[in-house]
């Protein structure tokens, strides 16, 4: 026999969601398979919509394999058709730690950072350095392939996505202008001067500065075309690449620490000349002296000539060359100089002012015009602390690099997080101590002078390099070519992403537009998209200088982080249940923290800059939010507020929430008293430490009778409810319905509460106390009905059973369990409902243990590895337990127990008979069933039953149900067994006699002989009595043999946890039967002290996504 379930699926209708669930349609081919095992029974009914657990773990714990590119997890709504892909292999180091390296360690670091650390000195700049690298608290989330424009996209909405994710883009093309910017810089300045189409010597002032902007234009424009080019051909060639150049980059990096360690024992020769304490520009000559001592006598130097009209000693000269000595100093003094007491505070410049080195005595007039300007080290803009902020932001930019390649990672949840804070981490330190070193090794005005024109045309950071300064110039060149080549390759595809969202509407106007970013060449690289991001990049080269690029990508950037805090920040105090960062020591105070210091930057950075980014954010948000549809204007204050929550509905009604979303709405069911009191207070509690998803609460209950002459009581009702929910600190409304009978004012609940979209998506209600009295038949009768509601309805189900021993608010449990016993699968209820209880503070020290059961054809061992996986990618901290529950026969105790079941639900169906009624059935019966054990035993016996058995006919079909009906002796009043009566196993009682129906196994396996017989060779022994056991419904007997043994083995599990959530299995489709359920139900749980009885509402509320 098969034990494997089948996986049929039926959902919500809903076709928008992806999953390996329900509606998945990569199990309908076993939908043929039939379930004909004992063990499981119990559910054998709603095994088409509710499959094994243990037939499902291992589509469950795959599917984090997520689609390369930009393809993200609801593909299915552009009902494309899913191809299969290799599983994304990237880790923690090749995928997020060296990504982040590259973009972090780049052009501010070989070409600004000695420059910011002498125009702001070191404490200033270390200030800057800590500030902009803690900004950005890297939020631990499963971020799907668009990266933070994803985040945001789905965290805060799609017209925060919308604007964000432009600016987004915006940020990461001027990147790659900055990157292009600095590769010319480097080339034209330091590596090949002599190129420059428009050569710079023999100019001066603003005829200078624009041959050297020309030149950045016009070589920029050349490699931008390149690059472009290349990422056109194939983005594998821009990641065969990558390698290169991270390795340039890393060598560079090692190469300063190396010179930084050799200045220690034996400093290079880099001499600085310094003309009074004014630096000189060290190209034109060759000795820093005015004259110099030959065998001839005395001869000036080329230095003499810059400054005077002839090279004669009596040749006129400039004032302040005349007056003050000429002094060569060491550039580079190394770490044991000193040197750092002096470059400790900051020495902002005006554009145009001299480099000048402090603590040097100079002579000069201050009414002297300055004159020979061109001989002088200058600054070449205006410096301020909120410039530098802005020029080095776009060093820390690349944090990001990990988590825009998520869908390329083989355990994003796991690298990204790990792999960004040990990047930053990383350059946190190279960049703060090499503020340090810079400061304690060089001269402060090379630290000043930004293109190294006091030591021969240098880069700076070069010549602390050991052993060339080359290693640097060639090393950044590369890094910085390598940057801009991943920026080039990024920005399409974010731009590729947002067109595909179709939120943006310029991107989604017409199809052209959409074909046109949306998708590119045959194999998904978004050409179009390139075109566009190369013309935008093209307008950052034409600014021509880094130090103004820089600032505007900052806010851009800023601006992006700014909104992922927010969303993380959003996400935790809003307590979506979907949310649970792998993270643990995230904290939505951290998240606050990066978006104030972020909000901050920008206007720290440029407030003009600042206000212009976000009018552009703005504008972008309302272009969204309002294109092709109408303003709606209130009255005042009360006006908005009607019109913003009728908005709110209006967008609720346009179709099913996500399932990340997903939240329990809870109707929950109360019964009242004669005095209109609340039955069952602790119903609500309960509903308080659920709501920790927050959420919808409708708390109802049902009156019977009519509205006109209930009204004051149903009033009562009202205000009882509001002054329980209110000490219960339930949040929500209440609702009392009266109707002729209480099963259809319970109905009427069901289906008329909420409003709009805003309607309760699972029912809450308690398990009917002393069903099995006489007097109380209708309660469960009704409760019967309510599950059958909720199932057509497709609302969850939450039963808890001995509601009266559920904790209190104010209790707290120090330790314990909350156990799931996970059989089959109805949408994830059961690992969502633990993980809600747990944030509340009465279970939160509970530990969750989460058991399933597998069957003789299943491997236990590959399925407890599954369910690990899958609790994994959940991101649900639990114990896992695989319990084996193998084929066994059914004993006689089951039997015993379905006879006693049978027998007890032909009584409760006399109880609705009248007494003549019931006095003639009782004769007719008794007449028969004499007739029958008079043939089938002829010695007397006591007690008389009667069998009606099935015709063979019957035998091929569905057997009706059998009855095994006791019937009492004439002399004894005719009072059948009440529903009170004890069922247990030692027998059932009933006025008059007792009859001993127990059948138990002696150890030897000798079958006993039941007490009470008169002789021993009066009563059949057990297996003469199996033609009774046959007649009985083996339907019955099946479903009792899975209650009996599921109860068993939890009962062995979870005897001592303060917690049991269970499946709960389904009403017979047959009502004949439901008193018979109520009792299988009740087996089941038996023994526990509190369980959690809980049937799925037909779609997944569960999700691996954020």
């Amino acid at each position: 026999n098969s034990k494997n379930a089948f996986l049929c699926v039926l959902g919500d209708s809903n076709p928008k969601e992806s999953s390996p669930f329900i509606n998945s349609s990569d199990v309908a081919a076993e939908k043929s398979q039939q379930y004909d095992g004992k063990n499981m029974a119990l559910f054998e009914e709603e095994m088409d919509t509710s499959p094994m657990v243990s037939s499902l773990l291992s589509s469950l714990a795959n599917y984090s394999n997520l689609p390369q590119g930009s393809k993200e997890h609801e593909e299915a709504e552009n009902n494309e058709g899913r191809k299969k892909k290799l599983a994304p292999q990237l880790g923690t180091l090749m995928g997020v730690y060296l990504p982040c390296i590259q973009n972090i360690f780049g052009v501010i670091l070989f070409l600004r950072m000695t420059w910011l650390v002498g125009i702001g000195g070191v404490i200033g700049t270390f200030i800057i350095v800590f500030m902009c690298c803690t900004t950005v608290s890297a939020s631990p989330t499963f971020i799907l392939a668009g990266g933070s424009y994803y985040m945001i996209s789905r965290s805060l909405g799609p017209e925060f996505g919308g604007a964000v994710g432009i600016c987004f883009y915006l940020g990461t093309t001027y990147a790659g202008a900055m990157y292009i910017l600095g590769a010319i810089e480097l080339l034209l300045i330091y590596i090949v001067p002599k190129a420059a189409i428009f050569p710079l010597e023999g100019l001066e002032g603003a005829e200078a500065e624009a041959a050297l902007l020309n030149n950045m234009r016009v070589y920029g424009t050349i490699l931008l075309t390149s690059m472009a080019t290349v990422v056109f051909v194939g983005v594998k060639y821009v990641n065969k690449l990558a390698l290169v150049f991270l390795a340039c980059v890393i060598l560079s990096i090692l190469a300063v620490y190396a010179g930084v360690i050799k200045t220690a024992v034996d400093p290079p020769d880099f001499p600085v000349c310094v003309l009074g304490n004014r630096t000189l520009v060290w190209k034109t000559f060759d000795v820093c002296a005015k004259t110099i001592e030959t065998a001839n006598g005395t001869v000036t130097t080329q230095l003499w000539q810059m400054f005077c009209d002839s090279p004669f000693l009596n040749a006129t000269c400039d004032k302040y060359f005349a007056s003050n000595n000429v002094t060569q100093i060491q550039g580079i003094p190394g770490v044991t100089s000193g040197i750092l007491s002096e470059n400790l505070f900051g020495n902002y410049y005006d554009k145009g002012d001299l480099i000048a080195r402090k603590y040097m005595e100079s002579a000069e007039d201050p009414d002297d015009s300055l004159t020979n300007v061109n001989r002088y080290v200058l600054a070449d803009i205006t410096s301020f602390f909120t410039l530098l902020v802005g020029i080095y932001f776009p060093s820390v930019t690349g944090i990001m690099a990990g988590s825009n390649r998520s869908g390329d990672l083989r355990d994003a949840q796991k690298s990204i997080p790990i792999g960004t804070i040990a990047a930053i981490t990383t350059t946190s330190t190279v960049y703060m101590s090499s503020v340090v070193l810079f400061g304690a090794c060089i001269e402060g005005v090379v630290l000043r002078d930004k293109f190294g024109e006091g030591v021969h045309g240098n880069l700076v950071i070069g010549t602390l390099a050991w052993p060339s300064p080359w290693v640097i110039v060639i090393g950044s060149f590369f890094s910085t070519c390598g940057a801009g080549l991943q920026s080039l390759t990024g920005a399409p595809r974010l731009l590729q992403a947002i067109a595909k969202d179709g939120i943006v509407p310029a991107l989604r106007v017409s199809k052209l537009s959409f074909i046109i970013f949306g998708h590119g060449k045959a194999n998904g690289e978004p050409t179009w998209s390139l075109l566009l991001t190369a013309c935008i990049c093209e307008s950052g080269i034409l600014i021509a200088s880094l130090d103004s690029v820089a600032p505007i990508l900052s806010m851009f950037f800023l601006m992006c982080y700014m909104f992922v805090n927010l969303a993380c920040a959003l996400q935790t105090l809003l307590r979506t249940p979907n949310w649970r960062p792998r993270f643990k020591f995230y904290h939505w105070a951290l998240s606050f923290l990066g978006m104030s210091l972020c909000l901050t930057l920008m206007f720290l950075c440029s407030w003009y800059y600042a206000i212009v980014a976000m009018a552009i954010a703005g504008s972008i948000y309302k272009y969204i939010e309002f294109a092709g549809a109408e303003k709606e204007w209130g009255d005042g204050i009360r006006g908005l507020s009607l019109s913003a929550a009728r908005y709110a509905l209006m967008r609720l009604e346009e179709g099913p929430p996500h399932t990340k979303n997903w939240r329990p709405q809870l109707l929950v069911l109360v019964s009242t008293d004669a005095e209109q009191n609340i039955e069952q207070p602790r119903l609500l509690s309960l509903t308080n430490q659920l709501k920790a998803g927050k959420g919808l609460t409708i708390v109802g209950t049902a009156l019977e009778g009519t509205f006109l002459e209930n009204h004051e009581q149903s009033q009562r009702a009202e205000q009882a409810l509001r002054k329980l929910m209110e000490t219960e600190k339930v949040k929500g409304f209440c609702q009392v319905t009266v109707s002729s009978n209480l099963r259809d004012a319970t109905s009427h609940l069901l289906q008329a509460s909420g409003l709009g979209g805003l309607k309760h998506n699972a029912v809450l209600v308690s398990w009917p106390r002393n069903w099995k009295q006489g007097d109380e038949h209708q309660t469960w009768r009704n409760f019967v009905e309510l599950v059958r509601e909720t199932t057509a309805a497709h609302l969850a189900l939450l039963v808890p059973k001995n509601i009266s021993a559920f904790p209190s608010n104010g209790e707290r449990f120090t330790e314990g369990h909350i156990d799931v016993w996970w059989i089959v699968h109805d949408g994830g209820m059961l690992m969502l409902l633990p993980f809600l209880l747990r944030q509340h503070k009465v279970w939160r020290k509970c530990k969750m243990r989460i058991f399933t059961v597998a069957q003789m054809d299943d491997n236990s061992i590959q399925m407890k590895k599954d369910l690990t996986t899958f609790l994994y990618h959940l991101r649900i901290d639990a114990m896992v337990e695989v319990v084996e529950m193998h084929e066994s026969d059914i004993s006689a105790y089951t039997y015993e127990k379905t006879l006693v079941m049978e027998q007890r639900s032909q009584m409760l169906k006399q109880i609705n008979l009248t007494k003549n009624e019931r006095e003639r059935e009782i004769q007719s019966i008794t007449d028969s069933s004499r007739g029958s054990i008079r043939r089938k035993n002829p010695a007397a016996v006591t007690t008389q039953l009667s069998v009606t058995e099935d015709p063979p006919a019957a035998s091929k079909e569905e057997k009706p149900e059998e009855e095994v009906q006791l019937i009492h002796d004439n002399t004894t009043p005719a009072s059948p067994v009440t529903p009170a009566t004890p069922l247990t196993p030692e027998g059932a009682q009933s006025p008059g006699e007792q009859v001993q129906m127990t059948w138990t196994e002696k150890c030897d396996g000798e079958p006993a002989k039941p007490p009470g017989a008169a002789t021993p060779e009066g009563i059949k022994d057990i297996f003469n009595m199996k033609p009774e056991w046959e007649n009985l419904n083996q339907s019955n007997v099946r479903r009792m043999h899975t209650a009996l043994r599921l109860n068993e083995v939890i009962l062995k599990k979870s005897s001592e946890a303060k917690l049991v959530l269970l499946n709960m299995p389904g009403p017979p489709k047959n009502r004949t039967g439901d008193e018979n359920y109520m009792e299988f139900l009740e087996v089941l749980t038996e023994g526990l002290n509190r369980v959690l009885l809980v049937r799925g509402g037909g779609r997944e509320v569960i999700t691996i996504y954020s």
